[in-house]
């Protein structure tokens, strides 16, 4: 009953702090007057240190109380800050050697990660990659904790692309030989990878369309490429749409073909050892006098499974 009680409570956590994220991106458009400025960085000065103070706080918050309620055991919490740590000097590297446009190699591990690991790991991946990348490469600003919202989506909802994955393959397919039960796996483990492919290339035009929303409604310039107040919803999204190709399409080409890129280079191999250590670092817990637990404790990947 602890356990349920931590991880309803830990569930609530991630809504709230997603919730939050949600509005943060869109009060501007609620308001019936901005402050227009000619310079991107200066949108949202002001509140942003509040939202990355409550978000960082959220994420922190999370983790221990799934720590105390069994949700995440102590070499998972270490997975993460060693993954954490490894994108962190990826985009110290993108940083130092940029690549065309918006490519980064950053995106790659945080959708396996959420992927193999579960929709909260995945969330914390994303929004503390780019927290901790930000420390080391200087770019803390007040675009910050969008970015760390939009990782964090992004994490998440391959978290859910995993878990559906575990639903589908959890159906099996009894009485077939084992060789056709290999290359099943083999013509499977393909598809699988087709899929990621799929989501890398959502997410890099997708990651993008949701950063510009941060300082699109405080920007200035042609008025059918930009926000005013007053302006309907529909009118706001062709005008949003019209600014999104005129100014980031080529630019998110180049960050959605290099996620595509690695992907297929690194996917397979990469799935592969997270799932090792999904493996390894899993246990079964038993009460005394109970009886043998059962043998997945996945349960997206931060839970232990007894009965």
């Amino acid at each position: 009953m602890r356990q349920v009680r931590a991880s309803a409570l830990s569930a609530g956590m991630y809504a709230a702090a997603s919730v939050i994220g949600a509005i943060a991106f869109l009060y501007p458009f609620w308001l019936t007057e901005v402050q227009p400025t000619a310079f991107m960085g200066m949108a949202h000065a002001n509140d942003a240190p509040l939202m990355t103070t409550i978000l960082v706080g959220a994420c922190l918050a999370a983790m221990i109380v799934e720590a105390q309620g069994q949700a995440m055991s102590a070499k998972l919490i270490a997975l993460l800050g060693v993954l954490i740590a490894i994108n962190s000097v990826l985009r110290f590297i993108e940083t130092a050697l940029p690549g065309p446009g918006g490519f980064t190699p950053i995106f790659f591990l945080i959708i396996l990660t959420g992927y193999v690991f579960g929709a909260r790991f995945g969330y914390l991946m994303g929004a503390l990659t780019l927290l901790v990348s930000a420390l080391i490469t200087g770019g803390v600003g007040p675009w910050l904790p969008y970015q760390m919202f939009t990782a964090g989506w992004m994490g998440m909802s391959a978290g859910w692309l995993g878990h559906l994955r575990v639903q589908i393959s959890d159906v099996g397919l009894p009485g077939l030989p084992a060789s056709d039960q290999s290359t099943i796996q083999n013509r499977a483990s393909r598809i699988e990878l087709l899929v990621l492919v799929g989501f890398g290339l959502m997410w890099g035009f997708l990651y993008g369309a949701i950063m510009n929303v941060w300082f699109w409604p405080f920007a200035v310039g042609p008025a059918q490429q930009y926000w005013t107040p007053g302006v309907g919803a529909l009118e706001t999204l062709q005008r949003y749409a019209a600014f999104y190709v005129a100014t980031s399409l080529a630019w998110d080409v180049f960050g959605a073909g290099g996620t595509v890129m690695l992907m297929v280079l690194f996917g397979a191999p990469t799935l592969r050892a997270l799932r090792r250590f999904q493996r390894r670092f899993a246990f079964n817990y038993r009460p005394h006098g109970g009886s043998e637990a059962h043998p997945d404790a996945r349960a997206e990947g931060l839970t232990h499974v007894a009965r």
